[in-house]
């Protein structure tokens, strides 16, 4: 079979494929964590998260995706214009293919909750922590802790 055959093959399956996608127009975020529920299965037009494999925006009809939470800002874009801004320290995502996406935070607080210089202190806190580590299991913990802090410093400024 020639090269432009197979390709003119593949072209036609794959538009198939996607034409029969069951893709939603519309989006529905759960963003949970341990503390509180912030979004249960409610409509919005955008969300932004932070993953370890790039920060990324999430719209309807976005591939099915998998991924983990770094610290860093959740940024959700409502229907109505409205964004709120939400810390998380990790957790997972996952976007499926009809277009509901579960956030799920092992912590998670409203950016406008947030105290700079108290974060700042924490980091201070941990930067001791890691310096006096003797053990690496220690110096692992406080390494987490501080990435966690200087992520918690710069969502609070």
């Amino acid at each position: 079979m020639s090269i432009v055959k197979n390709a003119r093959m593949l072209a036609v399956r794959g538009a198939r494929m996607i034409q029969s996608r069951g893709y939603a127009d519309e989006m529905k975020l759960t963003f949970a964590a341990a503390n509180k529920t912030f979004y249960d299965n409610a409509e919005v037009r955008q969300i932004d998260v932070p993953s370890f494999s790039g920060s990324f925006g999430i719209l309807a009809k976005h591939v099915p995706t998998l991924a983990v939470l770094k610290p860093g800002v959740v940024q959700v874009y409502e229907n109505d214009g409205k964004t709120t801004k939400y810390f998380v320290s990790s957790g997972t995502i996952s976007v499926n293919e009809d277009s509901s996406v579960q956030v799920l935070a092992e912590e998670a607080h409203s950016v406008s909750d947030l105290d700079a210089n108290e974060a700042r202190q924490l980091l201070s806190q941990y930067q001791s922590a890691l310096t006096s580590a003797s053990t690496d299991e220690a110096k692992a913990e406080a390494a987490i802790a501080i990435e966690c802090c200087e992520a918690l410093i710069k969502a609070a400024e």
